[in-house]
């Protein structure tokens, strides 16, 4: 069984990569090594067995409990750049996405789940999924 949760954050970045020159990271972001944001939708999906008490593969409101914990407080109208978990990471929406499941996949595993998939939407034209 699969079970997702829908969460919904907005943020700020800018693509930079620390190794290059600013005319190198120009190059490579384009308007994108300038600061903008957006409202991004993330998808969290866990997979796991029945619970025959409950019913529930988990339950939704301690998966959404800790999302928020772990990833929406962190994240949501703050600079990604400077997020304590996107240290030392070009704050792009696939490593945001590898981020995420690092912060989220032991925990979910103490619920009782296994983290399948990150899904992060960051335009209605854009998506990005990471499967661990």
């Amino acid at each position: 069984m699969f079970i997702t949760r829908r969460e919904r954050f907005s943020s700020a970045h800018k693509l930079i990569n620390p190794k290059l020159s600013n005319k190198e990271n120009q190059d490579v972001f384009g308007k994108c090594f300038n600061i903008h944001g957006h409202n991004y939708e993330l998808f969290v999906t866990v997979t796991g067995s029945i619970n025959r008490k409950s019913g529930f593969v988990m339950d939704l409101k301690d998966l959404k409990a800790l999302i928020h914990t772990k990833v929406i407080n962190k994240l949501d109208h703050k600079y990604i750049n400077e997020v304590p978990f996107m240290t030392g990471r070009i704050s792009s929406t696939e490593n945001l996405c590898i981020a995420i499941w690092e912060e989220l996949e032991e925990p979910i595993k103490n619920l009782g789940g296994k983290l399948y998939k990150i899904k992060i939407t960051e335009t209605e034209n854009n998506y990005f999924e990471y499967f661990g």
